[in-house]
Parts: C-alpha cells; sequence; structure tokens
C-alpha cells in the first residue's frame, strides 16, 4: 500500500516561491490502479517524483508497504524504495541492447543477483511486455512502441512493490497508444501490481484505473472511481477538465433547474436551495438531436450551427435561446447546418452544480466544416 500524507512542495522561481503541491493525502491499496490526473502544472507529476523520492519533500509523510520512506526525520533513496519507474522520455539508454537495458538494474543491485538469476529475470519481464527474442537488438533500432515496453519491463524486473508511470503514452501515435493502453490495463490487473499513473489524458485515466485523483493547483480537486468522477463531478473545473460538456447557467427551481428560458426537469444536489445560482452541465453523449420533436420532457428547439462528420458520430452545436449545446448524433443521420432540431436533455443525465465561479471557454459557433 502507498500513503501519502501531508504532502507539500515547493520551487524557488524568478517569481518567487511557486507551490507545486499542497497539502496532498492520498492512499493507493494494494494492486490498485491510481491516477494522478490534471493539467499541466498542476503538481501531478512532481508527486510522483517525491513518491519516488527524486524531489524532497518539505513537509509531509510518504510509506510505501508499511515503510516509511520520506517525512519524520527519514529519506530513503529512490534505489531503495522497492519501486519501479516509466519516464516519459522511457530513458532507454542507447548504447545497450535489449537484454543490456533490461538487465541494468540488476546488475547495480546489491546484493547482486547471480548471471543465471539475472539472464532469467529479464527474460521473464520480456515475456511479460511481449518483446522476446529481441534481446540482442540494439535499443535505437526498437519502435516507439517498443521503446515504451522495454522501459517497462526494465521497471518490473526487480519485482517491485510499486510501479510509477509518468505520462508513458504521451509519444506514442493515436492507434499505438489505443493498443497500449489495452496491454498496460491487461498486465495491471495480471500482475496486480499497485501502480501510480500520471497523465493529463482523461481517456488514459478512465480507462485503466481503479481510481483517479483530478488535480488542481497542487490539491485533489476530486477523487473517486472513473464512473464517479465523470457522472458526478465535484466541480465545474472537473466537469470541464474530464470529459466534453455544455455549461448551462441556471437557478434552482423545487422541481430541477430555470434554464434556457423554462424549468428543466432533473434533480439538483440537496444542498442547493431554490434561487441558488447553478450550471446544468450536460455531456454530447447525453444529449439526443432530433428531426422531428416528441413528448419527452426536456426537449427544446434550436437551430443546428455546427455539423461535423467525426467517423462514428456527428460532433454537432445547437443553438438553444442564445446557448450553444453541443451534442452528438449517429453518423447516419442526414443533418444540415441552419436547419431546425429538437434536442433532448434526459432528466437522469442532467448534471447540476452549485456556480462555483467557474467559467470554461465558451463554445465556438464553428469549429469543424461541414
Amino acid at each position: 500500500m502507498l500513503s501519502v500524507e501531508d504532502l507539500r512542495k515547493s520551487f524557488t522561481t524568478d517569481r518567487g516561491e511557486l507551490r507545486a503541491v499542497q497539502d496532498l493525502s492520498f492512499t493507493v491499496e494494494d494492486g490498485r490502479f491510481y491516477t494522478l490526473l490534471g493539467p499541466s502544472g498542476c503538481g501531478k507529476t512532481t508527486t510522483l517524483r517525491c513518491v519516488a523520492g527524486l524531489e524532497r519533500a518539505e513537509r509531509g509523510r510518504i510509506t510505501i508497504g508499511g515503510r516509511v520512506v520520506s517525512g519524520n526525520g527519514t529519506f530513503v533513496p529512490p534505489q531503495s524504495r522497492g519501486i519501479g519507474m516509466v519516464f516519459q522520455s522511457y530513458a532507454i539508454w542507447p548504447h545497450m541492447n535489449v537484454f543490456e537495458n533490461v538487465a541494468y538494474p540488476l546488475k547495480v543491485a546489491k546484493p547482486r543477483p547471480s548471471k543465471e538469476q539475472i539472464a532469467a529475470a529479464v527474460q521473464e519481464a520480456l515475456v511479460l511486455v511481449g518483446l522476446e527474442g529481441l534481446e540482442q537488438r540494439p535499443a535505437p533500432q526498437l519502435s516507439g512502441g517498443q521503446q515504451q515496453r522495454l522501459a517497462l519491463a526494465r521497471a518490473l524486473v526487480r519485482d517491485p512493490k510499486l510501479l510509477l508511470l509518468d505520462e508513458p503514452l504521451s509519444n506514442l501515435d493515436a492507434k499505438l497508444r489505443e493498443r497500449m493502453r489495452i496491454d498496460l490495463r491487461e498486465l495491471q490487473r495480471r500482475l496486480r501490481i499497485t501502480t501510480v499513473y500520471v497523465t493529463h489524458d482523461q481517456l488514459e485515466a478512465l480507462f485503466l484505473s481503479h481510481r483517479v485523483a483530478v488535480m488542481q493547483e497542487g490539491r485533489i480537486a476530486q477523487e473517486g472511481t472513473p464512473r464517479e468522477i465523470y457522472g458526478g463531478p465535484a466541480s465545474g473545473f472537473v466537469a470541464d477538465f474530464v470529459g466534453m460538456g455544455t455549461f448551462v447557467p441556471a437557478d434552482v427551481t423545487a422541481s430541477g433547474v430555470r434554464a434556457l428560458g423554462r424549468v428543466v426537469v432533473c434533480e439538483a444536489p440537496g444542498d442547493l436551495a431554490p434561487g441558488a445560482k447553478a450550471h446544468l452541465v450536460l455531456r454530447p453523449e447525453n444529449v439526443v438531436v432530433r428531426e422531428r420533436p416528441t413528448a419527452a420532457p426536456n426537449e427544446f428547439e434550436g437551430t443546428l450551427r455546427v455539423v461535423a462528420f467525426l467517423g462514428d458520430h456527428l460532433d454537432c452545436l445547437v443553438e438553444v435561446q442564445g446557448e450553444m449545446i453541443r451534442a452528438r448524433a449517429h453518423p447516419a443521420t442526414r443533418l444540415a447546418r441552419d436547419q431546425t432540431v429538437w434536442v433532448e436533455m434526459p432528466p437522469d443525465q442532467c448534471v447540476v452544480l452549485a456556480d462555483d465561479g467557474f467559467r470554461p471557454r465558451p463554445l465556438a459557433r464553428s469549429f469543424a466544416d461541414e
């Protein structure tokens, strides 16, 4: 198990002190995949580096497997923490072949395993990541995906208690990144190795993780399962960062919220009294676009301002009462710009958040050609 308690880390810049991590606490249970998700500069990589021992926190305690490795006057160096780590750049040694890269952590370990033990451990790690048979290939001759697998094999070869991954898929093309997501998830579930993953990619976080911590300005804005984070965001920032959505200004009523010129039937949080300012958050996949009206609740007439074909769906912007509503439609649907359409917002798919001052960037009226 990994435990991080009241972690704080600052850096001195030309603009003064920058507090990268602010009193951060979280726990990762044994065998679980935990992701630190957030935009650039939110403190996620600094947190990971503190866990690895590559940065010294000025406050807080880090415990790995019941052993304090940082805090209370203790600082255990990285090589003695029982961790494996994959960096964003992979850090593959170009003057070594595949076998030598994976074997290196064992060769410098104390006590050093025997030659036979090293060979067996390297072979096992290469089989795990699908690189068996490439032991003698020079590292520079590997593809991007193979280099990522090599870095993962090197991180696993010492059978670490904790695996740390710092945006390991960000340098791969989209198709390969999707394949590696699947492989990484399957490998982690099979090995049941406790894993902390850092990314700014929401899809990666939702797909890979048992639990996700969304970070904002050095703090955790919300922690939960992928479904909890996506379906029940705790703030405007989380709703906007994790997935796409439309924010519609609203006022809470007894039966829902008043937005788009009328009452929208939905369930508002219990702590929001009638009259409170709020936002109605609509995920595009939950907004139904029709060419004709029906008797469905929360159905609004609007004008289709943008329709973009994206292969598996149509990405649409519908203007309703001066607000731009983003929606998705089946790719076979025949829709045209400036067409009158009806959009439905199912009551159980409407998310209502208190107006906390967060303002997402407005949706453009035109983001793609028809």
